[in-house]
């Protein structure tokens, strides 16, 4: 059966999702004139393919046989429990006034900022150019399971010749096509994406009906060698068509080894497989430098995807198990082609899922570079992703991430590396819905989403889910991913990012010190607890410094504020003098290395300003003098 020889597919070809696009469209220039891609072609097209992927097509027996349909129903509801958590916090995010190009890293970036936002989409990006690369092998082996030298089976045809360099030049050419398509644009990809969703909606289409239509039969399955090496006599699985006796005898668990890895099933491992091939969320998300109306598309274009695959996936999930034995089920994954009417629909429904997976994966990657190289986060590194073309294309970015597909080509065999992107795209996931949960926390007044169907709770569950999730698909992947993250925000804060964004965290932390200050009660003071507050009036920093020092260490854990008076009269000034002097004083702060507050205050004399600062410095109940001192 077509992919089925290869343990590359025991995990889902990632990849199919994590395009950032620029804040100006498509990728430069092109501004709001690249704003064309409706609802539907936008977000529906490509979040129905990413959720589908070549999954749908090859373990829908994989999950029925293994699991059984009660654990395998309830194994889909949890992955799409934790898919529609984060669902919510895109749909807020996406919700809550304009939304410009950059998806999932823009998101993020602009609320975390660019030290967690940059690591993330750095990971984003090597996650979907590893993805495209492992995509692109399992259409390669697919295509060489039934047109290869050394196919096996009933169904090969030995046609093409085999090898790793015949597998590269396969690869290449594919790599070559999937590049060119991306290179001409969005628009085009666009087009290829609904043309992909047409072949695998007929595809599908010819399956449910073959469930129905086609007869019981007698379905030969691929051979086995002995353990002497001697083949094994021929065996068949059985398709019964709808019988209750069938689904009687799949609904409990049966798990068994898995034929193309022969590794040991259990119920992490099945789980871990159905929820890689059910991640594809942001596909539609991503592309909302492209959309006309991305407020509205997003959250409409993604719940529509979700609720549809959803759908076709319990539909497909009750058809396997009323019509297939468990040993049909168990042993040839791919058994679809074998009950279709017509065969060769289904290997077009396969390789169409495989080549938009790679479509989506490049034109992913090429936006997130695109974008981080306009936020000139890595410096000159990334200058070349920032060359678009006059239609504002980014083929600079689709270039650089060709050839770095090109280059993980090399190396063959990539099913070592697919839970390590599905845990990069959770990784993503946990942020986006960390994103939403802290701009919720701090009750930002600009945090205002017309979607309301979310809230802390589902914000903080989400998050909880995602790096459940990450660390029962592969614990070694989630704890190098998170290690490399820190790795990165580190870099990024070394060599320092824009600080226009915005970071959430000071919002936090303005929320949480206006609370805890509302409950500092004077009624409640007591000398026992005294703390000294110090004002140190400071006229010349330069020489103050020893000084500084000095009541730093006096201070004892209590408070310390620095004041200075500047001379003058606001109303004879065209403007305040005092308020550009505040960073200069921050920076003495941070030199001297003193824990302090700055008060600055403008005054005809330094006698009045030095009452005003006496009367407006504190923290709570607490005053800098005591009480029924007359300055």
């Amino acid at each position: 059966m077509a992919s089925e020889s290869s343990p590359l597919l025991a995990y889902r070809l990632l990849g199919e999702e994590g395009a950032a696009l620029p804040a100006n469209g498509a990728g430069g220039p092109g501004g709001a004139s690249a704003r064309k891609l409706s609802t539907f072609l936008g977000v529906v097209v490509p979040t129905v393919l990413s959720m589908f992927s070549i999954v749908v097509f090859l373990r829908i027996g994989f999950v029925v046989g293994h699991a059984g349909l009660l654990q395998a129903l309830a194994m889909l509801l949890v992955a799409y429990f934790i898919l529609a958590l984060t669902v919510l916090s895109v749909c807020a995010i996406a919700t809550n006034g304009a939304v410009q190009g950059g998806g999932a890293y823009f998101m993020i970036s602009r609320t975390l900022g660019p030290e967690v936002g940059g690591s993330i989409g750095l990971m984003f990006y090597l996650a979907n150019v590893c993805g495209c690369a492992v995509s692109l092998l399992g259409l390669v082996e697919s295509v060489l399971d039934v047109f290869g030298a050394d196919a096996t089976g009933p169904s090969g045809l030995q046609v093409l010749p085999q090898g790793y360099g015949w597998n590269l030049l396969y690869g290449s050419l594919l790599l070559g096509l999937v590049g060119g398509v991306c290179t001409l644009g969005a628009d085009l990809y666009a087009r290829a994406s609904f043309l992909t969703f047409l072949l695998v909606s007929g595809s599908l289409t010819s399956v449910l009906i073959s469930f129905v239509a086609v007869g019981p039969r007698n379905i030969p399955l691929t051979p086995r060698p002995g353990r002497n090496g001697s083949s094994l006599p021929p065996r068949f699985g059985h398709f019964t068509g709808f019988n209750s006796s069938t689904l009687k005898d799949n609904l409990g668990a049966g798990y068994a080894e898995d034929y193309t890895t022969g590794a040991m099933m259990n119920f992490a491992s099945v789980f871990a497989v159905l929820f890689n091939g059910c991640t594809g969320i942001m596909a539609g998300a991503n592309m909302s430098g492209e959309l006309k109306d991305p407020s509205r598309a997003i959250p409409l274009g993604t719940i529509i995807a979700v609720a549809y695959t959803l759908f076709v996936y319990v539909l497909l999930f009750f058809l396997s198990s009323f019509t297939c034995d468990r040993t049909l089920l168990q042993e040839d994954y791919g058994f679809f082609r074998a009950i279709s009417l017509w065969p060769p629909l289904v290997l077009i429904g396969i390789y169409a899922t495989a080549l938009s997976a790679s479509m989506s994966s490049l034109i992913g990657a090429s936006r997130i570079l695109h974008a981080l190289a306009r936020d000139d986060l890595f410096g000159v590194i990334l200058a070349p992703a920032k060359v678009v073309s006059r239609g504002g294309n980014p083929w600079g970015a689709v270039l650089y991430s060709w050839g770095l597909v090109q280059l993980v080509l090399l190396a063959g065999k990539l099913n070592t590396i697919a839970a390590v992107v599905t845990v990069f795209y959770l990784v993503a996931y946990a942020a986006v819905d960390l994103s939403c949960l802290s701009l919720e926390w701090a009750s930002a007044p600009n945090f205002r989403p017309t979607f309301s169907l979310f809230s802390w709770h589902t914000c903080l569950l989400g998050v909880a889910s995602c790096l459940l999730m990450m660390f029962l698909i592969s614990p070694g992947a989630a704890g190098g991913s998170l290690l490399l993250m820190g790795l990165l925000a580190a870099l990024l804060t070394a060599r320092g990012g824009p600080s226009s964004w915005g970071y959430v965290s000071q919002a936090l932390l303005f929320h949480q010190v206006r609370k805890y200050l509302l409950r500092l009660d004077v009624r409640k003071d007591h000398v026992k607890f005294w703390r000294p507050q110090l004002l140190l009036l400071v006229g010349n920093p330069r020489g103050a410094l020893p000084l500084l020092r000095l009541a730093n260490q006096l201070k004892k854990g209590g408070l310390y504020v620095l004041g200075h008076v500047t001379l003058g009269d606001l109303d004879s000034l065209p403007s305040d003098p005092v308020q550009p002097q505040y960073g200069a004083w921050l920076s003495l702060v941070d030199r001297a290395q003193v824990k302090a507050f700055v008060d600055l205050t403008l005054s005809p004399s330094v006698r009045q300003g030095a009452q005003h600062l006496l009367r407006i410095s504190g923290l709570g109940s607490g005053v800098l003098f005591p009480r029924g001192f007359r300055p």
